[in-house]
């Protein structure tokens, strides 16, 4: 018995890996570097693309919690991300190349997995989990499309720019972490007034790419915009955005800024930095006329540009079960940001409930839900469920359903708690309570259904 999994990014390899871990074949089709995607820039498995970031790492984020969850469900991703984590304060950011590396590696060493580098162009017969990500490539998009029966839906995703740390002047940059938690992992670039206005009138005024003809109507995901979409927002957009002084003191003068660009570790040597929340679509010249304007990098050596790509994903409430299985043939799965998840930490974690469901039903059990209490089981179910695109019109009271959008883990899709009032009005406290609750339930989960 074998399954074939398209597509070695981030949701791919977890699905691979937990079913090499079950004892059962993989074949692992990866079209990189024969055919290149416009957005990787290496051939290696898991490569991160945007931020090197998987987001916080504490338990009472929304974030955080699925990273626990995704340990206690035996993810090998997640254990490869710690093993080549960097410092970057309560997140959990890696060193990318390393990373890549290290997943590749252990890919290639299993006795149960066979790499493919070859293209996948229609989806193939027998067991099958589609995991080629927001980038798949037109052909297998068509073949896809086809299969569900629905439209694809896009949107833009874009990547901030990377410079040398040996290049940015620390007699203005200094070094901190938000309200110093952690580690001074980030280093800041702080403003005041005059220089974010200089700045914002920069960005403001800078010539963008052009977007093809068939994509000028495309999605930009809301919590991923490009800082000039942000920065069109208003002028003070971006200093309550990623710019936010708050919590960020340069001990030197003991002052809070104006406005603060922040730039966090890109790789274990630690000599490049990206600027976070510095997604662009900015052409390279304007790029690198507003990084020189920022105070601490105008000598900047920039060896990334920002560079933006579209993603494609399902209508998984028509096409998915909350298992990742498709509706119409059993032994087909999805998994990752191709199912209308968003993020690094939810991508790895589609991949290893495709893997687990995968292994499931090839052993003859059914697949499992996963408990709406935990924040694996709320992004499953909530993609999956179409009650929360119904959409009453305003005009004639008929019932219509609004397209999806892509959604990362967050506590509002979590199934609620009994608190008392006091309790709900203390967030840390509240997140607190459902971060155990979680944790117990899915300890008991894995228990009944013999997961591990």
């Amino acid at each position: 018995m074998c399954v074939k999994i398209i597509g070695a990014g981030l949701a791919g390899s977890e699905a691979a890996l937990q079913l090499a871990k079950r004892g059962i074949k993989v074949k692992l089709f990866e079209m990189r570097p024969n055919k290149t995607t416009g957005a990787h820039v290496g051939k290696d498995c898991a490569e991160f693309v945007c931020s090197n970031s998987l987001g916080s790492y504490d338990i009472t984020n929304a974030s955080g919690l699925l990273k626990h969850e995704m340990e206690l469900l035996g993810g090998e991703l997640i254990k490869i991300a710690l093993e080549n984590a960097v410092p970057a304060g309560n997140a959990l950011a890696i060193a990318r190349e390393d990373f890549a590396k290290a997943v590749t590696k252990k890919i290639e060493d299993s006795p149960y997995i066979e790499l493919l580098r070859e293209e996948i162009t229609d989806i193939p017969e027998g067991n099958v989990i589609i995991a080629s990500g927001p980038l798949t490539s037109d052909a297998l998009a068509a073949k896809i499309q086809a299969f569900t029966g629905f439209e694809h839906l896009s949107f833009f995703d874009a990547i901030a720019p990377i410079v040398e740390i040996d290049s940015i002047s620390f007699d203005k940059a200094f070094w901190a972490s938000r309200y110093d938690k952690g580690e001074a992992s980030y280093i800041n670039c702080p403003m005041n007034k005059e220089e974010y206005e200089n700045f914002y009138k920069i960005l403001i005024n800078a010539p963008r790419i052009e977007q093809h003809a068939v994509d000028k109507n495309a999605k930009f995901f809301e919590s991923c915009l490009p800082v000039e979409v942000l920065a069109s927002r208003g002028t003070d957009t971006l200093r309550y955005g990623p710019m936010k002084p708050v919590g960020l003191v340069d001990k030197r003068t003991g002052i809070e800024s104006y406005a603060v660009v922040q730039l966090r570790q890109d790789n274990s040597a630690k000599t490049l930095f990206n600027l976070v929340g510095f997604q662009t679509n900015l052409k390279w010249g304007a790029q690198k006329e507003l990084i020189h304007s920022i105070p601490g990098l105008e000598n900047a050596s920039i060896v990334r540009y920002g560079v933006m790509h579209r993603n494609t994903f399902i209508n998984s409430s028509e096409v998915l079960e909350s298992t990742f299985e498709t509706k119409k043939r059993k032994c087909l799965f999805f998994a990752g940001q191709i199912t209308g998840t968003e993020g690094y930490t939810e991508s790895i974690a589609g991949g290893l409930l495709a893997g687990i469901n995968m292994a499931r039903r090839i052993r003859g059990s059914e697949p499992v839900i996963f408990p709406k209490e935990t924040m694996l089981g709320a992004i499953s179910q909530y993609i999956t469920d179409k009650a929360h695109l119904e959409h009453i019109s305003k005009r004639d009271g008929s019932l219509r359903y609004l397209p999806p959008q892509p959604i990362n883990s967050n506590w509002a899709i979590v199934s609620p708690i009994n608190l008392t009032r006091n309790e709900r009005k203390n967030k840390k406290l509240k997140t607190e309570f459902l971060s155990k609750r979680s944790i117990e339930i899915l300890q008991e989960f894995i228990k009944i259904q013999n997961i591990l």
